[in-house]
C-alpha cells in the first residue's frame, strides 16, 4: 500500500468559497477514481505559524494505482485549481509498513505500547 500525503498553503487572497469548491471537487474523486483505497482531507484547525492550511491523505494499492490517480482527468481538474490557489504545496508518498503489534491480547491497537514501532 502507498500513502499519498499533500499539504497546501493557500495564497492570502483565497476565499472560503474557493476552499469550499476545492472540497467539493475532492469529495467526488473517490466515486470517480476506483484506485482510491482510502481518502481523507480537511482544513487546518490549529493555525500555528508552521501549519499548512489544508491536507489530503489518500491510500493506494501500489505505485501503478497512484500514478493512475495522478493522471486521471478528474484529478487534473483539482491540480489546476490548486495551482491557482496555492502559494506552496508539499507532498510525500510512502510505502506503508506494519508499525505496531498488539500486546497483551488487548484488541484495541491504539492501546498497544508498540503502536509506532515496526513489527
Amino acid at each position: 500500500m502507498i500513502t499519498h500525503v499533500v499539504m497546501m498553503k493557500f495564497k492570502p487572497e483565497v476565499t472560503a468559497e474557493a476552499i469550499d469548491e476545492l472540497e467539493a471537487l475532492l469529495d467526488g474523486l473517490p466515486d470517480r477514481i476506483d484506485e482510491i483505497e482510502s481518502y481523507d482531507f480537511g482544513r487546518d484547525i490549529v493555525r500555528t505559524g508552521r501549519s499548512y492550511d489544508f491536507a489530503l491523505v489518500s491510500v493506494f494499492a501500489n505505485l501503478d494505482t497512484l500514478k493512475h490517480y495522478q493522471a486521471h482527468p478528474d484529478h487534473q481538474v483539482v491540480i489546476e485549481k490548486l495551482g491557482s490557489m496555492c502559494a506552496h504545496i508539499a507532498a510525500v508518498d510512502y510505502e506503508n509498513a506494519p508499525y505496531h503489534q498488539q500486546s497483551g491480547g488487548d484488541p484495541d491497537p491504539w492501546k498497544s505500547r508498540n503502536l509506532f514501532q515496526r513489527s
